[in-house]
């Protein structure tokens, strides 16, 4: 917890710009805390030594995993499955916000009881096998890692990442066309249609690409069956944005993977008829993954076209036929198949043959760059230069804009250069001013509310307070009482579901257990933990997937220690070694 204390009363935090739509910068500053120096230097020690031994047993716990759950050999790329990878990305610009759109949805569908990850599915399908494969693995950060070792296969994660991530369009063909089934179906579609509140606009899209031009015929209100039905007959595909929010499968499979980008996953469902096309050529903010889960579709992804376009930052208006160039990459994806590409390029879809199409686009890495990052750093880096070091609270020379400006630029002035020189030197003193931790927190806290609630394991449910047998029986409550001791033995419910944020001289712990399936529905939630439980806390964060014995937590008291526990077990968010009873 240094960092935390170290931060000191230097750093605030202006409003990080993040998602979707260009925000107006707040002039607003919140305080960022220093943790306070309570806690004894010598527990401060206890927990680096318990840390160590602790780290010693994840390690060999991880590498008996690797052996079980890497099933494809890195460094090579497996059979003909991979037929594309296409040659190396440029380019990117930032306009609006166009088609992968899932990541802004709201439903009226909250998170109750976090499932299992083994839902009911087509027997013995490869998804089901996967998800019960998941069941089995007790770190969740080995579950992300083997669900997206899944995604890709048979392209080993580790070239995938070090060659092709945010670089190539890639391919997977598979010939499998059971390979996601029980993801999502059209029969789900007419479902979610039936039974669900779905508004056109909000939830639903209709839109067509007809003669070069993209029309969206929404019509006000909800989507029920006989208007969807109608507009897709008249040739407009549905886009099911946020299907997360309906599909307890597709919920699961997002909520598994965002552990493994540190960034929100989201998903778009799209529809579309035979013999047609839905949107116009553009390209996204997102790394797109586009499983393909029905049916044909004819795909055309182009490169950035210029250099500006490469990684973009916001999508892109609809283009022309004619602002683009050969495609890099074009084939007709079948059931099974999974195509990749970079934010930035463009792409464009459609059926033929007489055949329709459903496909998932799962989309992640969004506002997730170093741009990003260092666009919440850098002022905050001068504000606490200018507080500590006085170079930055000198006077400006009194006749700099005799010599600086555009009509100056091409002045050979030695004034000029003079001050250029200072203008760099200041600006590389920036680094040692930076709060780099305090705004990697602020990010880590706005991860948390960004993402789904966690689903958790059999295991996971049993040893947890939502595995707890309390019940209403014969006229009263029974089986009630269960309590943790200094004995009992717990850790973390997961890897990525809790961050402790130091804020405005107080310590929170932001979690995700009680977060909405639907984007931002609710405000972010989060715990008070008090300075003497500061270590203890960090402890149990830190130590993921290890258990840690209540009464080995760094308090100063017994009591402390069991408050600690029992706050964060009956919040969800601890597990035990043994069923409590």
């Amino acid at each position: 917890m240094d960092g935390l204390r170290a931060s000191g009363g230097v750093l605030r935090r202006g409003r990080l710009r993040r998602r979707r739509q260009q925000q107006p910068h707040s002039g607003s500053v919140l305080a960022l805390p220093l943790r306070p120096r309570k806690i004894r230097r010598q527990l401060r020690r206890s927990v680096s030594s318990r840390m160590a031994a602790l780290r010693a047993q994840t390690l060999q716990s991880e590498d008996l995993e690797d052996s079980r759950v890497e099933s494809t050999p890195h460094g090579q790329l497996g059979p003909a499955e991979l037929l594309e990878a296409s040659p190396s990305s440029p380019h990117t610009p930032p306009v609006r916000l166009l088609e992968t759109s899932a990541l802004l949805c709201s439903a009226q569908h909250t998170a109750a009881v976090p499932p299992s990850v083994a839902p009911e599915l087509p027997w013995d399908s490869p998804l089901q096998r996967i998800l019960a494969e998941l069941n089995r693995i007790p770190s969740s950060r080995r579950r992300a890692a083997r669900l997206f070792e899944w995604l890709i296969a048979p392209m080993p994660p580790d070239h995938f990442y070090r060659r092709l991530w945010e670089r190539e369009a890639v391919l997977v063909r598979r010939q499998d066309h059971s390979y996601y089934q029980g993801l999502f179906s059209t029969a789900d579609l007419d479902s979610i249609l039936r039974n669900e509140e779905v508004q056109f606009g909000q939830h639903l899209d209709a839109a067509r690409y007809v003669n070069g031009r993209r029309e969206t015929l929404n019509p006000p209100g909800r989507a029920l069956p006989a208007a969807a039905w109608s507009l897709y007959r008249a040739g407009c595909s549905l886009r099911l944005l946020c299907p997360q929010a309906f599909s307890t499968t597709v919920w699961q499979f997002l909520a598994v993977l965002q552990e493994q980008f540190g960034s929100m996953a989201g998903s778009n469902v799209y529809l579309t008829p035979p013999n047609s096309q839905g949107f116009a050529p553009h390209y996204d903010d997102i790394e797109a993954f586009v499983l393909q889960l029905e049916g044909r579709k004819l795909w055309r992804v182009y490169r950035p076209r210029v250099p500006t376009e490469e990684l973009a930052l916001t999508s892109s208006p609809n283009f022309s036929q004619d602002d683009l160039g050969e495609p890099v990459l074009q084939t007709v994806l079948e059931p099974g198949d999974l195509l990749y590409f970079p934010r930035g390029f463009i792409h464009q879809a459609e059926c033929q043959d007489g055949v329709h199409s459903l496909h998932l686009t799962l989309s992640t890495f969004q506002r997730n760059t170093w741009g990003d990052f260092l666009e919440a750093v850098l002022p905050l880096a001068v504000q606490a230069a200018m507080e500590e070091n006085v170079e930055f609270r000198r006077g400006l020379p009194r006749d700099f804009m005799d010599y600086m400006g555009a009509q100056h630029s091409d002045s050979k002035d030695p004034r000029r250069t003079a001050f250029m020189e200072k203008v760099r030197v200041l600006v590389a003193r920036l680094g040692h001013f930076a709060p780099v931790d305090a705004v990697a927190d602020q990010r880590a806290k706005d991860f948390i509310h960004d993402s789904l609630p966690p689903v958790l394991t059999d295991r996971e449910r049993a040893l947890s307070v939502y595995g707890l047998p309390i019940r209403w029986e014969a006229g009263e409550p029974v089986n009630v009482g269960a309590q943790l001791t200094t004995e009992t033995e717990v850790h973390m419910l997961q890897d990525g579901i809790a961050r402790l944020v130091g804020e405005g001289g107080h310590l929170f712990l932001y979690y995700t257990v009680e977060n909405s399936r639907v984007y931002h529905l609710e405000e972010p939630k989060c715990l008070e933990i008090y300075p003497q439980q500061a270590d203890a806390m960090e402890l149990l964060l830190r130590s993921y997937p290890e258990f840690v014995r209540v009464g080995d937590l760094p308090c100063d008291t017994v009591e402390d220690q069991l408050s600690l526990a029992t706050m964060l077990y009956d919040k969800g968010l601890l597990l035990t070694k043994m069923p409590l009873t």
